[in-house]
């Protein structure tokens, strides 16, 4: 149907009914049949456009412009009557939302002619700052794969041996190892090796100590150089680790967004993607592994190191993503009971996944603990390890799916709870993702109303010298999850909102913050180029996403039987920078002395770096994960119950004791949640598993 070029100045030749389509300002353009939809052309030709929704109509993350006039240099002329008539989700879209006149939504507007069109900045993806780093740690070193060197002798007329035998036997001879086979690949190379080596080679041998070990690697003469990777890889970032398997050391990291985003901004959007188009986890597939690919080759490449040399790699990540990097449909895992094609630990060829290390080298994904809880949690849990400790472990993985693992070493439970897109800058007004000149940090004073903020890329508050000096750079584009979590917060501690997550009007008198906003009212955040309020809409996006995560725990807390955990340990990217102080003002999380509550970072790529290094690991969260107990939260009577007290700040009916020693909250009034909880607690149960992903 299309072809694409990056070169505007090629016109690529298709049927003449075929209207040509340039986007800017990435220059990237094609043919498309009359009546694609622009979305659907963007995807095509790679040009990003958010649609965290999916291509419903609903986000409105999906805008764009039509550039009118004649565009010679490229030969097109162009016209917005050459996109077809509102559609109705449009109309619904501007009715509700509002939408600018000169913008359309290009998941419903359909191509009817030549067009070019731009992608505005306010729309554009930003350059996403990847927050995951390998975290320090000694890993006692038990490898699954480890090298042997030999020399083999020579053939002889009188002992018409193989080559690959007397290299067995050689083995066999000089490291006691039995039952060895070798890697069928390596049989038709083995006698250029040998010989290119003088009978000298190197052996790699993979053994998870269960018997059958295999010959997977051959090098000619005598190397110590032995690589392995960790990688996490997330619905939003990637993150890998490449380590010398010798020493233990990380020796590079790096990391990426999830290109997989142009198909969705969140899971379940990617599994309707799969729904809607039949084939389509080929592309989500491929689109992963090449992600993959190359940061194994920038991992490589920053450390010196051949791709040959690497020889291991680990894998975790949550369900959907686990199944389609492994090339599995994840259709049943889009609506109940939530079906894993598989669910224990796999160990593969890497050439099976198409992974561009050693072609004999070994990849290992760790188990998922259910549906919806993957293995990225099974990781984090072996890097925390709350199943060696008496106390009682929070441990939760806040994303648009909240992963979430509780217990000791007596019990341990798990579920995931559907927090939505919300605490990563969807569905709030001046949302975005973390990225240079986005808020990340706020405070408002509790007088006179007004804020300060932080963004990315400027350690200074907003008014210091250095902050006004370089805010022109990055400019202060938009909020992301951290500083969603700290404005509410302190809206709260201000006054601004009340305990049910209202807006209170009546301070508009009080500051020029406060307006009028229809029939309710917003929060002026930030003035400039730019000018970001706080809506009503947005308190109760963070409202309905962080009472789904509260009620989950709740949950857990309810089957141990339990009122209060002992320490709390906020794992993944978002969790490692938001304050576990506001954390709490929110009701986000449960009461708990606050320093025992502390961001772990990546502890899903510490999970996977543990079980790269020592193969016990790998035996130890095999074992874990069949004693985990899943809960499924849409099937508990209580969820409702917890998550209509949770809709209040920080919760209608739990007490906070160790928070109160730390902050001064707002006096609670008699009716604290009603207002909220009731209503929007039932629209959000009835959402259900549809916010998840």
């Amino acid at each position: 149907m299309t072809q694409t070029s990056t070169d505007s100045t090629v016109a690529p030749t298709l049927a003449k009914d075929d209207a040509l389509v340039l986007f800017m300002p990435s220059g990237r353009r094609g043919r498309f049949p009359l009546g694609t939809p622009v979305l659907d052309a963007a995807r095509s030709l790679g040009v990003y456009i958010e649609s965290v929704c999916g291509g419903r109509g609903i986000c409105g993350r999906c805008q764009v412009v039509v550039a009118e006039g004649n565009f010679a240099k490229h030969g097109i002329t162009s016209s917005a009557h050459n996109l077809a008539a509102f559609t109705d989700t449009e109309e619904r879209y501007k009715r509700v939302r509002s939408l600018p006149s000169d913008r359309r939504l290009s998941c419903s507007a359909k191509i009817q002619g030549d067009l070019v069109i731009d992608i505005p900045t306010d729309v554009a993806v930003n350059a996403q700052v990847v927050r995951k780093r390998a975290e320090t740690r000694d890993i006692p070193r038990d490898l699954t794969t480890r090298l042997y060197y030999i020399e083999v002798e020579e053939p002889d007329m009188h002992q018409p041996l193989g080559d690959a035998d007397r290299l067995v036997r050689a083995l066999k001879r000089d490291h006691h190892l039995e039952g060895l086979t070798l890697d069928f690949p390596l049989v038709p190379r083995i006698q250029k090796i040998l010989r290119a080596g003088e009978w000298k080679v190197t052996c790699a041998i993979h053994d998870e100590g269960i018997g059958h070990p295999v010959i997977n690697a051959v090098w000619p003469g005598y190397t110590e150089r032995l690589f392995g990777i960790a990688c996490d890889i997330g619905s939003t970032t990637i993150a890998m680790h490449l380590t010398d398997m010798m020493s233990g050391r990380t020796v590079a990291s790096a990391g990426t967004s999830n290109p997989q985003i142009r198909f969705g901004e969140d899971l379940m959007s990617r599994v309707s993607y799969v729904m809607m188009n039949p084939g389509g986890e080929v592309a989500l597939t491929k689109t992963v592994r090449e992600a993959v690919n190359t940061l194994v080759s920038r991992v490589c490449g920053e450390a010196g190191v051949k791709a040959d040399e690497v020889m291991e790699a680990v894998f975790v990540g949550n369900p959907i993503m686990h199944h389609l990097f492994l090339g599995i449909d994840p259709t049943e895992l889009g609506g109940a009971p939530f079906a894993l094609a598989i669910s224990g630990a796999l160990t593969l060829p890497a050439r099976q996944v198409g992974l561009d290390i050693n072609h004999g080298g070994r990849v290992y994904t760790l188990p998922c603990i259910a549906g919806h809880v993957g293995a990225d949690a099974a990781g984090a849990t072996l890097a925390e390890g709350p199943h060696r400790s008496d106390e009682i472990t929070l441990l939760v993985d806040i994303g648009t799916n909240a992963e979430i693992v509780l217990g000791s070493k007596a019990r341990l439970v798990a579920a995931s709870s559907p927090t939505g897109p919300a605490f990563e800058g969807a569905q709030i007004t001046a949302g975005q993702r973390a990225a240079p000149g986005a808020i990340e940090r706020v405070r408002i004073d509790h007088e006179t109303l007004e804020p300060k903020i932080r963004i990315i890329g400027i350690d200074a508050w907003s008014g210091e010298p250095e902050f006004l000096e370089k805010q022109h750079i990055t400019g202060v584009t938009g909020i992301c999850g951290s500083g969603i979590i700290e404005v509410i917060a302190e809206m709260y501690l201000a006054g601004i909102i009340s305990e049910d997550g209202v807006i209170r009007g009546e301070l508009a008198a009080k500051s020029d913050r406060i307006i009028a906003d229809g029939r309710t009212f917003s929060y002026v955040l930030w003035r400039g180029e730019q000018t970001h309020v706080i809506t009503q809409n947005d308190v109760r996006a963070i409202q309905l996403a962080k009472a789904a995560l509260y009620a989950g725990i709740k949950l857990l807390m309810d089957k141990l039987e339990i009122t209060h955990v002992d320490r709390i340990r906020l794992a993944g990217a978002f969790g490692s920078y938001i304050d576990p102080k506001f954390s709490m003002v929110l009701g986000l999380i449960p009461d708990c002395l606050l320093a025992n509550v502390a961001a772990i970072g990546n502890a899903a790529g510490t999970g996977a770096r543990m079980a790269l290094l020592n193969r016990g690991h790998r035996k130890e969260i095999e074992e874990l994960v069949g004693r985990i107990e899943k809960i499924e939260t849409a099937l508990e009577p209580k969820f409702q119950e917890h998550f209509v007290y949770a809709m209040a700040f920080p919760n209608k009916v739990d007490a906070f004791p160790n928070l109160l020693k730390e902050v001064k909250l707002p006096e609670r009034t008699a009716n604290a949640g009603s207002a909220a909880g009731e209503g929007e607690g039932r629209r959000g149960r009835r959402g259900g598993r549809g916010r998840e992903g």
